[in-house]
Protein backbone atom coordinates (compact mmCIF):
# COMPACT_ATOMS: atom_id res chain seq x y z
CA UNK A 1 0.00 0.00 0.00
CA UNK A 2 2.74 2.41 1.07
CA UNK A 3 4.68 1.42 -2.22
CA UNK A 4 1.69 2.19 -3.84
CA UNK A 5 0.78 5.53 -2.30
CA UNK A 6 4.72 6.21 -3.26
CA UNK A 7 4.46 5.99 -6.43
CA UNK A 8 1.22 7.99 -7.16
CA UNK A 9 3.03 10.78 -5.50
CA UNK A 10 6.55 10.49 -8.12
CA UNK A 11 3.65 10.41 -11.06
CA UNK A 12 1.92 13.26 -9.42
CA UNK A 13 5.29 15.40 -9.60
CA UNK A 14 6.37 14.42 -12.96
CA UNK A 15 3.08 15.63 -13.76
CA UNK A 16 3.50 18.65 -12.26
CA UNK A 17 7.06 19.01 -13.55
CA UNK A 18 5.59 18.51 -17.62
CA UNK A 19 2.87 21.01 -16.38
CA UNK A 20 5.22 24.11 -15.16
CA UNK A 21 7.98 23.12 -18.00
CA UNK A 22 4.85 23.49 -20.05
CA UNK A 23 3.68 26.69 -18.72
CA UNK A 24 7.66 28.35 -18.77
CA UNK A 25 7.92 27.62 -22.14
CA UNK A 26 4.48 29.40 -22.76
CA UNK A 27 5.39 32.21 -21.18
CA UNK A 28 8.84 32.48 -23.04
CA UNK A 29 6.59 32.94 -26.17
CA UNK A 30 4.29 34.84 -24.54
CA UNK A 31 6.95 37.22 -23.65
CA UNK A 32 8.73 37.01 -27.27
CA UNK A 33 5.27 38.21 -28.95
CA UNK A 34 4.68 40.19 -26.73
CA UNK A 35 8.10 41.87 -27.36
CA UNK A 36 6.90 41.69 -31.29
CA UNK A 37 3.77 43.30 -30.50
CA UNK A 38 5.34 46.50 -29.10
CA UNK A 39 7.70 46.76 -31.38
CA UNK A 40 4.74 46.56 -34.38
CA UNK A 41 2.90 49.34 -32.19
CA UNK A 42 6.18 51.48 -32.19
CA UNK A 43 6.22 50.97 -35.59
CA UNK A 44 2.45 51.64 -36.57
CA UNK A 45 2.78 55.21 -34.31
CA UNK A 46 5.83 56.16 -35.89
CA UNK A 47 4.32 55.54 -39.92
CA UNK A 48 1.33 56.76 -38.61
CA UNK A 49 3.08 60.43 -37.05
CA UNK A 50 4.81 60.25 -40.59
CA UNK A 51 1.46 60.64 -42.61
CA UNK A 52 0.42 63.15 -39.76
CA UNK A 53 3.57 65.34 -40.55
CA UNK A 54 2.30 65.72 -44.38
CA UNK A 55 -1.08 66.28 -43.24
CA UNK A 56 -0.34 69.36 -41.07
CA UNK A 57 1.89 71.27 -44.25
CA UNK A 58 -0.58 73.57 -45.44
CA UNK A 59 1.83 73.91 -48.47
CA UNK A 60 4.20 72.57 -50.67
CA UNK A 61 6.43 75.76 -50.05
CA UNK A 62 6.98 75.59 -46.54
CA UNK A 63 10.29 74.36 -45.36
CA UNK A 64 8.86 71.32 -43.71
CA UNK A 65 7.79 69.55 -46.99
CA UNK A 66 11.63 69.59 -47.74
CA UNK A 67 12.21 67.44 -45.00
CA UNK A 68 9.62 65.89 -45.15
CA UNK A 69 10.17 64.72 -48.17
CA UNK A 70 13.92 63.97 -47.64
CA UNK A 71 12.16 61.29 -45.33
CA UNK A 72 10.38 59.74 -48.41
CA UNK A 73 13.36 59.91 -50.55
CA UNK A 74 15.08 58.21 -47.60
CA UNK A 75 12.59 55.53 -47.52
CA UNK A 76 12.80 55.05 -51.42
CA UNK A 77 16.62 54.23 -51.05
CA UNK A 78 16.42 51.91 -48.33
CA UNK A 79 13.54 50.03 -50.36
CA UNK A 80 15.89 49.85 -53.64
CA UNK A 81 18.95 48.64 -51.60
CA UNK A 82 16.86 46.22 -49.59
CA UNK A 83 15.13 44.77 -52.73
CA UNK A 84 18.96 44.27 -54.71
CA UNK A 85 20.54 42.29 -51.87
CA UNK A 86 22.19 45.37 -50.40
CA UNK A 87 20.75 44.75 -46.83
CA UNK A 88 23.93 46.13 -45.10
CA UNK A 89 23.93 49.06 -47.08
CA UNK A 90 20.40 49.74 -46.20
CA UNK A 91 20.91 48.92 -42.35
CA UNK A 92 23.90 51.35 -42.26
CA UNK A 93 22.13 54.09 -43.88
CA UNK A 94 18.53 53.81 -42.19
CA UNK A 95 20.85 53.85 -38.54
CA UNK A 96 22.61 57.41 -39.84
CA UNK A 97 18.66 58.67 -40.66
CA UNK A 98 17.31 57.14 -38.36
CA UNK A 99 14.20 56.15 -40.04
CA UNK A 100 14.03 52.37 -38.64
CA UNK A 101 10.56 52.35 -37.83
CA UNK A 102 9.67 53.67 -41.73
CA UNK A 103 11.53 50.65 -43.43
CA UNK A 104 10.98 46.98 -43.37
CA UNK A 105 14.21 45.81 -42.91
CA UNK A 106 13.91 42.70 -40.99
CA UNK A 107 10.90 41.19 -43.12
CA UNK A 108 13.20 42.27 -46.26
CA UNK A 109 16.10 40.57 -44.55
CA UNK A 110 14.41 37.25 -44.11
CA UNK A 111 13.18 37.28 -47.59
CA UNK A 112 16.30 37.83 -48.86
CA UNK A 113 17.65 34.68 -47.00
CA UNK A 114 14.97 32.53 -48.79
CA UNK A 115 15.24 34.10 -51.97
CA UNK A 116 19.30 33.33 -52.52
CA UNK A 117 18.31 29.89 -50.73
CA UNK A 118 16.68 29.05 -53.93
CA UNK A 119 18.90 30.04 -56.01
CA UNK A 120 21.66 28.06 -55.13
CA UNK A 121 19.13 24.66 -55.06
CA UNK A 122 17.96 25.09 -51.65
CA UNK A 123 14.45 24.23 -50.88
CA UNK A 124 14.01 23.61 -47.14
CA UNK A 125 14.00 27.25 -46.47
CA UNK A 126 11.23 28.23 -48.65
CA UNK A 127 9.10 24.83 -47.49
CA UNK A 128 9.70 26.40 -44.05
CA UNK A 129 8.35 30.21 -45.15
CA UNK A 130 5.72 28.27 -46.89
CA UNK A 131 3.81 26.33 -43.74
CA UNK A 132 4.44 29.67 -41.90
CA UNK A 133 2.24 31.51 -44.66
CA UNK A 134 0.00 28.21 -45.78
CA UNK A 135 -3.27 30.21 -45.36
CA UNK A 136 -1.98 33.20 -46.86
CA UNK A 137 -0.24 31.40 -50.07
CA UNK A 138 -3.86 29.92 -50.05
CA UNK A 139 -5.70 33.06 -50.55
CA UNK A 140 -3.44 34.19 -53.19
CA UNK A 141 -3.93 30.68 -54.98
CA UNK A 142 -0.13 30.61 -55.22
CA UNK A 143 1.41 27.14 -56.59
CA UNK A 144 4.86 27.89 -54.84
CA UNK A 145 4.39 25.19 -52.39
CA UNK A 146 3.26 22.57 -55.09
CA UNK A 147 6.66 23.92 -57.09
CA UNK A 148 8.64 22.90 -54.42
CA UNK A 149 7.64 19.71 -53.61
CA UNK A 150 7.62 18.73 -56.87
CA UNK A 151 11.21 19.77 -56.59
CA UNK A 152 11.92 17.98 -54.03
CA UNK A 153 10.70 15.12 -56.04
CA UNK A 154 12.97 15.99 -58.78
CA UNK A 155 15.78 15.23 -56.30
CA UNK A 156 14.79 12.18 -55.47
CA UNK A 157 14.64 11.33 -58.62
CA UNK A 158 17.43 12.58 -60.42
CA UNK A 159 19.85 9.52 -60.02
CA UNK A 160 17.29 7.01 -60.28
CA UNK A 161 18.62 5.49 -56.83
CA UNK A 162 15.93 2.38 -55.71
CA UNK A 163 15.68 3.44 -52.30
CA UNK A 164 15.04 7.41 -53.11
CA UNK A 165 12.70 6.22 -55.76
CA UNK A 166 10.44 4.45 -53.31
CA UNK A 167 10.98 7.65 -50.87
CA UNK A 168 9.93 9.87 -54.22
CA UNK A 169 6.49 7.41 -54.37
CA UNK A 170 5.91 8.21 -50.78
CA UNK A 171 6.37 11.80 -50.88
CA UNK A 172 4.20 11.73 -54.07
CA UNK A 173 1.57 10.37 -52.22
CA UNK A 174 1.94 12.39 -49.78
CA UNK A 175 1.19 16.14 -51.67
CA UNK A 176 0.07 15.15 -55.15
CA UNK A 177 -2.55 12.94 -54.55
CA UNK A 178 -6.10 14.51 -54.31
CA UNK A 179 -4.58 18.08 -55.43
CA UNK A 180 -7.15 19.86 -58.09
CA UNK A 181 -4.22 20.33 -59.96
CA UNK A 182 -3.82 16.96 -61.71
CA UNK A 183 -1.07 18.35 -63.81
CA UNK A 184 1.64 18.08 -60.74
CA UNK A 185 0.43 14.49 -60.03
CA UNK A 186 1.03 13.81 -63.54
CA UNK A 187 3.94 15.39 -63.99
CA UNK A 188 5.34 13.75 -60.50
CA UNK A 189 4.19 10.26 -61.93
CA UNK A 190 6.61 11.13 -65.21
CA UNK A 191 9.36 11.43 -63.05
CA UNK A 192 9.36 7.85 -61.69
CA UNK A 193 9.31 6.94 -64.88
CA UNK A 194 11.62 8.96 -66.75
CA UNK A 195 15.75 9.29 -65.80
CA UNK A 196 17.47 12.71 -65.58
CA UNK A 197 19.13 11.73 -69.27
CA UNK A 198 15.90 11.34 -70.80
CA UNK A 199 15.43 13.26 -74.13
CA UNK A 200 11.54 12.96 -73.67
CA UNK A 201 9.80 16.17 -73.14
CA UNK A 202 8.42 17.60 -70.46
CA UNK A 203 11.22 16.43 -68.74
CA UNK A 204 14.29 17.22 -70.78
CA UNK A 205 13.90 19.52 -73.82
CA UNK A 206 16.79 19.78 -76.71
CA UNK A 207 19.40 22.41 -76.22
CA UNK A 208 18.06 24.64 -79.77
CA UNK A 209 14.31 24.50 -77.64
CA UNK A 210 15.87 25.09 -74.20
CA UNK A 211 17.52 28.49 -75.35
CA UNK A 212 14.26 29.75 -76.69
CA UNK A 213 12.14 29.17 -74.36
CA UNK A 214 11.62 32.11 -71.77
CA UNK A 215 11.47 31.50 -68.09
CA UNK A 216 7.95 30.44 -67.29
CA UNK A 217 7.92 27.90 -69.96
CA UNK A 218 11.33 25.78 -69.41
CA UNK A 219 10.68 25.97 -65.76
CA UNK A 220 7.70 24.14 -66.84
CA UNK A 221 9.34 22.17 -69.62
CA UNK A 222 12.84 21.39 -68.07
CA UNK A 223 11.47 19.72 -64.81
CA UNK A 224 15.47 17.82 -64.40
CA UNK A 225 17.18 21.13 -64.79
CA UNK A 226 18.80 23.12 -62.36
CA UNK A 227 17.12 26.26 -64.16
CA UNK A 228 14.66 25.27 -62.34
CA UNK A 229 15.65 27.09 -59.22
CA UNK A 230 15.75 30.28 -60.62
CA UNK A 231 11.99 29.77 -61.75
CA UNK A 232 11.00 28.95 -58.07
CA UNK A 233 13.19 32.08 -56.97
CA UNK A 234 10.79 34.69 -59.43
CA UNK A 235 7.77 32.82 -58.06
CA UNK A 236 8.70 33.10 -54.37
CA UNK A 237 8.94 36.64 -54.82
CA UNK A 238 5.79 36.81 -56.51
CA UNK A 239 4.16 35.05 -53.78
CA UNK A 240 5.85 37.76 -50.95
CA UNK A 241 4.94 40.66 -52.78
CA UNK A 242 1.12 39.39 -52.91
CA UNK A 243 0.85 38.41 -49.59
CA UNK A 244 2.51 41.33 -47.96
CA UNK A 245 0.99 44.19 -50.72
CA UNK A 246 4.07 45.05 -52.45
CA UNK A 247 4.48 46.40 -55.34
CA UNK A 248 6.52 44.22 -57.79
CA UNK A 249 8.83 47.06 -58.87
CA UNK A 250 11.22 49.42 -55.92
CA UNK A 251 9.11 52.44 -54.96
CA UNK A 252 12.21 54.48 -56.23
CA UNK A 253 11.63 53.11 -60.08
CA UNK A 254 7.35 53.91 -59.63
CA UNK A 255 8.61 57.63 -58.20
CA UNK A 256 10.83 58.14 -61.16
CA UNK A 257 8.99 56.51 -63.46
CA UNK A 258 5.87 59.18 -62.76
CA UNK A 259 8.29 62.64 -62.10
CA UNK A 260 10.14 61.42 -65.67
CA UNK A 261 6.52 60.63 -67.45
CA UNK A 262 5.40 64.38 -66.50
CA UNK A 263 7.95 66.00 -68.32
CA UNK A 264 8.45 63.33 -71.16
CA UNK A 265 7.66 64.94 -74.55
CA UNK A 266 8.37 63.80 -78.12
CA UNK A 267 11.17 65.75 -78.83
CA UNK A 268 12.92 64.55 -76.06
CA UNK A 269 13.84 61.67 -77.67
CA UNK A 270 14.10 63.24 -81.49
CA UNK A 271 16.72 62.74 -82.98
CA UNK A 272 16.93 66.29 -83.66
CA UNK A 273 16.45 67.27 -79.80
CA UNK A 274 19.41 69.62 -78.48
CA UNK A 275 20.77 67.17 -75.65
CA UNK A 276 23.68 66.09 -73.84
CA UNK A 277 23.20 62.35 -75.23
CA UNK A 278 23.00 64.45 -79.00
CA UNK A 279 26.88 64.82 -80.40
CA UNK A 280 25.45 66.93 -83.70
CA UNK A 281 23.72 69.35 -81.06
CA UNK A 282 25.52 72.86 -80.70
CA UNK A 283 23.06 73.82 -77.48
CA UNK A 284 22.58 72.05 -74.25
CA UNK A 285 19.32 71.13 -72.61
CA UNK A 286 18.21 71.68 -69.34
CA UNK A 287 15.06 69.04 -69.61
CA UNK A 288 16.29 66.23 -67.25
CA UNK A 289 14.58 63.44 -69.88
CA UNK A 290 17.26 64.52 -72.47
CA UNK A 291 19.98 63.97 -69.98
CA UNK A 292 22.26 61.47 -70.41
CA UNK A 293 21.43 59.71 -67.22
CA UNK A 294 17.28 60.18 -67.52
CA UNK A 295 17.43 59.34 -71.12
CA UNK A 296 17.09 55.82 -72.17
CA UNK A 297 15.69 55.22 -68.49
CA UNK A 298 12.75 57.55 -69.90
CA UNK A 299 12.56 56.04 -73.34
CA UNK A 300 9.66 53.71 -72.11
CA UNK A 301 7.28 55.93 -69.65
CA UNK A 302 4.18 57.83 -71.47
CA UNK A 303 4.30 60.96 -72.57
CA UNK A 304 2.81 63.65 -70.75
CA UNK A 305 -0.25 65.50 -71.60
CA UNK A 306 0.91 69.15 -72.13
CA UNK A 307 -1.57 71.52 -73.78
CA UNK A 308 0.50 74.82 -73.52
CA UNK A 309 4.45 75.10 -74.16
CA UNK A 310 6.38 76.26 -70.99
CA UNK A 311 9.89 76.24 -73.15
CA UNK A 312 9.05 78.21 -75.80
CA UNK A 313 6.69 80.51 -76.90
CA UNK A 314 4.16 80.08 -80.51
CA UNK A 315 6.62 77.16 -81.29
CA UNK A 316 7.07 76.05 -85.31
CA UNK A 317 8.64 73.43 -86.95
CA UNK A 318 11.64 73.64 -89.46
CA UNK A 319 11.36 70.82 -92.44
CA UNK A 320 14.17 69.26 -91.34
CA UNK A 321 11.93 68.51 -88.02
CA UNK A 322 13.66 71.10 -85.77
CA UNK A 323 11.42 72.94 -83.33
CA UNK A 324 11.62 76.64 -82.10
CA UNK A 325 9.78 79.87 -80.60
CA UNK A 326 9.29 82.04 -83.80
CA UNK A 327 9.92 85.02 -81.95
CA UNK A 328 13.47 83.97 -81.17
CA UNK A 329 13.96 82.24 -84.76
CA UNK A 330 13.03 85.75 -86.42
CA UNK A 331 15.55 87.76 -83.91
CA UNK A 332 18.26 85.38 -85.00
CA UNK A 333 17.62 85.46 -88.54
CA UNK A 334 17.32 88.94 -87.77
CA UNK A 335 21.26 89.09 -86.38
CA UNK A 336 21.82 86.50 -89.19
CA UNK A 337 21.61 88.49 -92.01
CA UNK A 338 18.99 86.11 -93.87
CA UNK A 339 17.34 87.89 -96.86
CA UNK A 340 13.58 88.89 -96.46
CA UNK A 341 11.28 85.85 -96.87
CA UNK A 342 13.79 83.30 -95.94
CA UNK A 343 14.41 81.27 -92.42
CA UNK A 344 17.68 79.71 -91.73
CA UNK A 345 18.54 76.78 -89.06
CA UNK A 346 20.27 78.46 -86.21
CA UNK A 347 21.95 75.20 -85.41
CA UNK A 348 22.82 73.95 -89.59
CA UNK A 349 23.78 77.65 -91.31
CA UNK A 350 23.61 75.87 -94.53
CA UNK A 351 19.99 74.83 -94.27
CA UNK A 352 17.69 77.66 -95.12
CA UNK A 353 14.04 77.92 -96.11
CA UNK A 354 11.31 79.86 -97.51
CA UNK A 355 9.58 81.17 -94.40
CA UNK A 356 5.91 79.55 -96.02
CA UNK A 357 7.31 75.99 -95.42
CA UNK A 358 7.54 76.86 -91.86
CA UNK A 359 4.62 75.38 -89.51
CA UNK A 360 3.54 75.76 -85.97
CA UNK A 361 3.46 73.09 -83.69
CA UNK A 362 0.79 72.68 -81.50
CA UNK A 363 1.73 70.64 -77.85
CA UNK A 364 -0.68 67.77 -76.97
Amino acid sequence: MEKTVKNDNVAIVATLDNILVKAQNLKRKLETLHREEQSLQKQQARRVGHLQDLYDIESVSDVKFDDWSNIRLDRMLVDYMLRHNYNKSAKKFTEQRQISDLVDIEAFSAFAEVEQALKQGRTSEAIAWCNENKKALKDVESKLELELRLQQMVEMTRFGNTNKLVEATLHARKYFAGQQNESYGLRAGGLLAYPANTLTEPYKVSEEVFRSLVLMTYSMQDLYSSTRYVYLASLFVEAYHQIFCLPPQPLLHIALSAGLSALKTPSCHSAFTSSSTNASSTTTSVCPICSTELNELARNVPYAHHSKSHVENDPVILPNGRIYGRERLMALNDKFGVAAGRVRDPINHGQEYDIDQIEKVYIS
